[in-house]
């Protein structure tokens, strides 16, 4: 049964930076699901996704996968000669995606799986048909993104693409204010009390920093990907793809 989410439903004198520790981990997927709208949706469009994208004998990568709710899905429906790298900073979430994992069925087919505690930043890329960053990018920083997002393109097969979920941020402030009051409504209509949103405000501010669409997308022309379409928006939260070229 899922863990509800009751991490700042206490009163923290001092909030600290949000941290994926293991209270965290416990309660995710509940947290995340009650705190950013469309995100089921974009699961299950990732799994759809890497259906079209992914090709035989290549490598896929779920970088800060958190749980592994992509990883999971996207398994069974590839090529067992593909394998799928999860990988993930938090010792928490790691530890609970390996117990996760070792509960599926091996001989359930489809892609290999392979774990990975460590820095996205320190990965090296190859071979790579589809790449996910679901709102994880926005947990670098604004600086460190486009050598991460260099390094996959530079690691990608012609053809692969690259989907990039993020909270995104707004250059007018009418529409940062309407999405940001639509996106609190959310919140409230999941259940989260006001201390539960104003703290949780306060852990994340300094930890995760929203662009503009147009950031993104200027970044992944820059890079060098030949087409990007925004193709996913639920009020303050949207996902874009990114296509290599084929040639």
């Amino acid at each position: 049964m899922e863990s509800v989410d009751r991490v700042f439903q206490t009163d923290h004198r001092r909030v600290g930076d949000f941290q994926f520790d293991d209270e965290v981990a416990r309660v995710f997927p509940n947290m995340i699901s009650r705190s950013v709208p469309g995100y089921g949706s974009i699961l299950s469009m990732i799994e759809q996704l890497a259906e079209r994208f992914v090709v035989t004998n290549s490598h896929v990568y779920d970088l800060g996968c958190s749980l592994g709710a992509a990883t999971l899905l996207m398994r069974p429906r590839l090529p067992g000669d593909c394998k799928i790298y999860a990988i993930d900073n938090s010792t928490a979430m790691v530890s609970r995606l390996r117990e996760k994992l070792t509960s599926v069925d091996s001989n359930g087919g489809g892609a290999r799986v392979e774990i990975l505690e460590t820095d996205m930043r320190d990965v090296q890329f190859s071979n790579a048909s589809f790449v996910v960053l679901n709102f994880t990018l926005q947990f670098l920083p604004v600086a460190q993104r486009r050598d991460v997002l260099q390094r996959v393109y530079q690691g990608m097969l012609p053809g692969g693409a690259l989907l990039v979920s993020e909270k995104l941020r707004f250059a007018q402030p009418e529409q940062q204010d309407w999405l940001t009051n639509l996106h609190l409504d959310f919140k409230r209509a999941n259940g989260y009390s006001e201390m539960e949103i104003a703290q949780k405000r306060t852990a994340l501010e300094q930890q995760l920093v929203p662009e503009t669409m147009g950031e993104h997308i200027e970044r992944l022309e820059a890079i060098g990907f030949s087409t990007i379409v925004p193709w996913f928006q639920c009020f303050n939260f949207a996902s874009m793809l990114a296509v290599k070229s084929e040639t």
